[in-house]
């Protein structure tokens, strides 16, 4: 295996992490807790 190779590895594992977080992140079951996440900021203690 030679360097190039390794590259080609590295790049598509990172494009399907990529791929995962963004799928992770727009699913309808997660926008509740990330609607509450954005408003923490706003909220008095």
């Amino acid at each position: 295996m030679d360097i190039t190779t390794m590259r080609i590895v590295a790049t598509l594992a990172s494009f399907a992490c990529f791929l995962g977080i963004w799928f992770w992140a727009w699913r309808r079951s997660n926008q509740a807790r990330f609607d509450e996440a954005a408003q923490l900021p706003f909220a008095e203690d």
